[in-house]
């Protein structure tokens, strides 16, 4: 009898950190087995649990082990799945489509390894997953979105870069396939979310527009729920290195608070 978020294949991954030991797992989920990546502090203690969401899609944005170390390092146990279809894993990306449940199934994943508390964090497209992994779960502590994909449908007019894929993942434009991008858009199911929202987006962001971070703050204001933004004026999709490594201490902190 398999389950979801059941881990089938465990092998010890190279680690950029000395401090942080990583390992690439495969686990269940929707009966595919999807391939992650593992970050635990060797130090002994009890960790929370950290879902890092990645962005892009396929090779595209995928998981750095320098970057889930980053966050490892701030004593947290992180789990970054690559998602269906992604570095050997089975399926097909969809987008925010069914490949949502590799998200909210890698929170079991977590749970194996981490004390109760599960953070999910999202970066860019990784935005859409950590809003869905939040409306399908009331097991979530805390999420963040950092230059978060709010919306499908703006999204496909905004990268004209994508358009191609968008159309073949989600089977036509916005205006051919309307109900396809509105189900794989998180607004529309804002208010099941029970876990407080911390928004982080910068004003000169190209790749995701900051409308994304202001409509899901008018969805949440509206839904009555928790929520922080925090908007940088000076800064694009990707921080400057002194600032990203501010931002990720900052919001690790605020984690914690929750």
């Amino acid at each position: 009898m398999t389950y979801n978020g059941e881990i089938v294949e465990k092998r010890a991954y190279p680690s950029p950190n000395p401090a942080i030991r990583l390992t690439e797992i495969t686990y269940l989920s929707q009966g595919l087995r999807i391939k992650g990546l593992l970050a635990e502090p060797k130090a002994e203690g009890t960790y929370d649990g950290f879902l890092y969401l990645r962005g892009g899609m396929q090779s595209i944005g995928m998981v750095r082990p320098s970057r889930i170390a980053q966050f490892a390092a701030q004593g947290f146990i992180v789990f970054a799945p690559y998602y269906r279809g992604n570095r050997g894993g089975e399926g097909r990306d969809e987008f925010a489509g069914a490949d949502r449940y590799d998200a909210v199934y890698a929170v079991d994943v977590l749970k194996q390894y981490c004390n109760d508390n599960i953070h999910v964090f999202g970066f860019s497209r990784g935005g859409i997953m950590a809003l869905w992994t939040a409306i399908l779960r009331k097991d979530i502590t805390s999420v963040v979105t950092w230059a978060g994909v709010s919306d499908a449908t703006a999204t496909y007019w905004e990268r004209t870069d994508m358009r191609r894929m968008m159309k073949r993942v989600i089977g036509g434009t916005p205006n051919r396939v309307p109900e396809a991008y509105d189900a794989r858009t998180p607004l529309f199911e804002i208010e099941q979310i029970t876990a407080p929202v911390l928004i982080i987006h910068g004003y000169r962001d190209e790749n995701v527009d900051i409308e994304h971070a202001r409509q899901l703050a008018f969805f949440l204001e509206d839904a009555n729920k928790s929520y922080e933004t925090w908007y940088d004026p000076d800064h694009a999709h990707q921080y400057p290195p002194a600032k990203n490594r501010e931002t990720v201490r900052a919001l690790c902190e605020w984690m914690k608070q929750q």
